[in-house]
């Protein structure tokens, strides 16, 4: 079985949030996230689904219940605003970033993540597909597995030169 690839777009689902804001934050700081600001912070990711239900719409908790429930070491492709991809993968749990700058960009709902170096022009061919339908959710790209694992794998050789 290979390892889940997903397509983690990080665009906000507020309108006065610019595009690319929360992008580039989770690249600066080792994220991957997705919106749904909760006034006060969530203390718990129970506390968090809970509340999101109420707040946003149970479609919101279960977006933020799928996205802590994937597997470490799983692989996440998000597009930057010049259209390049980057490749990354999961490394930790869940938690509530209730930081300004995170509450700016809407990505306060983290996880760790080891982002590749450098942006890929050329990406698989499923992952591109996925992106290519637009949309602002955190979802699984089927059948990307395979050719994402050698491009993470050429990373780490390209790495250790």
């Amino acid at each position: 079985m290979s390892t889940p690839v997903h397509r983690a777009p990080m665009r906000s689902r507020r309108d006065d949030v610019p595009d690319g804001l929360a992008v580039d934050r989770a690249l600066d700081l080792g994220l991957c996230g997705i919106g749904g600001t909760l006034h006060p912070p969530p203390s718990t990711l129970d506390d968090a689904i809970e509340r999101l239900s109420t707040s946003y719409d149970e479609r919101a908790a279960r977006r933020l219940h799928r996205f802590a429930e994937v597997p470490d070491g799983s692989f996440v492709w998000t597009r930057e605003i010049d259209g390049l991809y980057r490749l990354g993968c999961l490394a930790g749990p869940w938690r509530y970033d209730a930081s300004p700058a995170a509450v700016e960009a809407d990505l306060v709902h983290v996880r760790p993540c080891v982002w590749a170096p450098r942006p890929y022009a050329e990406v698989p061919a499923e992952v591109a597909s996925t992106f290519s339908r637009g949309g602002r959710n955190f979802q699984r790209i089927r059948d990307a597995g395979a050719a994402t694992a050698e491009l993470w794998t050429q990373r780490a050789e390209a790495t250790k030169r």
